[in-house]
């Protein structure tokens, strides 16, 4: 067959085949979803931690000291996500999405947004403007977004046999990829009005006197006003 056949088979094939959805209580991994119509319903919390300023990181810096950056980043991004008990999902160049499940899921991604908030500020952008005089005098500084959302998404397998990932259809996930591109600093983590009212005590409030961690205030997502919540705490791990 030719591409142009293979592409309309390909095509044609989706259109033709039939859903075959079930229930999920955990986070699916590819081996356990079919390519030719597999999907899982699950109810989950989405976690999207994203770096900023990336693109002035690339042209300012040497490339080495980028790199390390990006790298310290994602890889203290991603052991906290599954210190907190989520699952690693996927990359999209200086970011990482986590997923979490179970009836803590929403505090456990909002106490992981604040643990990535004290990493980034406390540990990687003073360890990095300590040793090099390039990112101390660079025109960004050092810092990130932390976007949480939750809800009801469908995972489906995608791509061609061979090379395929799982994808995920719903407004969680988009929105919390949406709330991490915000810059409000100091405000770098936003979760929710659905995150935000299933939050435990300890996730909500903080300090020796017992403050509300999360200030209010209303979004514009899509042509609609959501309530989002976002704070500038810091919680060491």
């Amino acid at each position: 067959m030719s591409l142009s056949e293979d592409i309309k088979s390909d095509v044609q094939g989706v259109l033709d085949t039939p859903w075959s959805i079930r229930k999920g209580q955990v986070v699916p991994s590819t081996t356990n979803v079919s390519l030719a119509g597999g999907a899982v319903e699950l109810d989950a919390t989405f976690l999207y931690a994203d770096l900023a300023d990336s693109s002035k990181m690339a042209k300012e810096l040497d490339r080495r000291v980028a790199a390390k950056i990006m790298k310290s980043f994602l890889a203290t991004s991603c052991r906290l996500i599954k210190s907190q008990g989520g699952t690693i999902q996927s990359f999209d160049g200086d970011r990482v999405m986590g997923v979490f499940v179970g009836n803590s899921k929403n505090s456990d991604a909002a106490r992981c947004a604040l643990h990535i908030n004290y990493v980034v500020n406390d540990l990687i952008k003073t360890k990095f403007e300590n040793k090099y005089e390039s990112v101390r005098n660079a025109s960004f500084g050092i810092r990130h977004g932390v976007g949480v959302d939750t809800g009801t998404v469908l995972t489906v397998r995608a791509g061609a046999r061979g090379s395929n990932d799982l994808i995920w259809i719903g407004r969680a996930p988009n929105l919390a990829a949406k709330l991490s591109d915000l810059r409000e600093s100091p405000h770098h983590t936003f979760i929710t009005a659905s995150v935000y009212n299933m939050l435990s005590d300890r996730s909500k409030y903080g300090g020796q006197n017992n403050e509300n961690m999360w200030e209010r205030r209303n979004w514009n997502f899509l042509g609609d006003s959501i309530r989002v919540y976002r704070s500038n705490w810091q919680w060491a791990p």
